[in-house]
């Protein structure tokens, strides 16, 4: 083994398809706190190319790509196809190749509280980790309005993990 891919120096962005941009960036700026980095597009091919660089259908048409920043961390880019046919029901999360995106707060219980007044899906209670790698870690995942999970995450004295070793993960709190 040679150590990894030569010259990684860390995560830059996510990339998630939404079924409608503005609304989605409407979402994330106006309930989570992101910002608009960038946007361009929109990108058409008349030959193969969406095929072979992106692996979509030849004809399909990026209508608008969005960087967007949430404080700390990488960014996300959002991609809005124009493709005929193409699937508009999120992958759940036990499908391969479903992600999603988690932000760390400081204090779950007030994120929780000033989501569901925004009329976020909230699923279930905050849990609290308090065993293994991530003891001292609380999540719980919500729903984008087009049903797009995501989570929330608060570690506000670390984890066990990042508590035996500051360099494992990135953190707010050890960083």
């Amino acid at each position: 083994m040679t150590g990894g891919l030569p010259g990684l120096a860390g995560s830059d962005h996510v990339g998630f398809t939404v079924p409608d941009i503005e609304n989605a960036t409407r979402f994330f700026v106006d309930v989570i706190g992101c910002e608009v980095a960038f946007e361009i597009g929109p990108f058409v091919a008349d030959d193969d190319w969406m095929a072979v660089h992106l692996g979509v259908h030849p004809r399909a048409v990026i209508k608008t790509l969005r960087m967007l920043k949430c404080k700390n961390g990488p960014a996300f880019e959002l991609f809005e196809y124009d493709l005929k046919g193409a699937a508009q029901t999120p992958s759940s999360n036990s499908d391969v190749g479903a992600a999603h995106l988690g932000f760390v707060v400081q204090d779950i219980d007030v994120a929780v509280a000033y989501l569901k007044e925004h009329g976020v899906d909230v699923q279930g209670a905050p849990t609290h980790m308090t065993e293994g790698p991530s003891a001292g870690l609380r999540w719980v995942y919500f729903r984008a309005p087009w049903g797009m999970q995501l989570e929330l995450v608060s570690y506000p004295d670390g984890m066990a993990v990042t508590r035996a070793n500051p360099s494992a993960l990135w953190s707010p709190v050890e960083s």
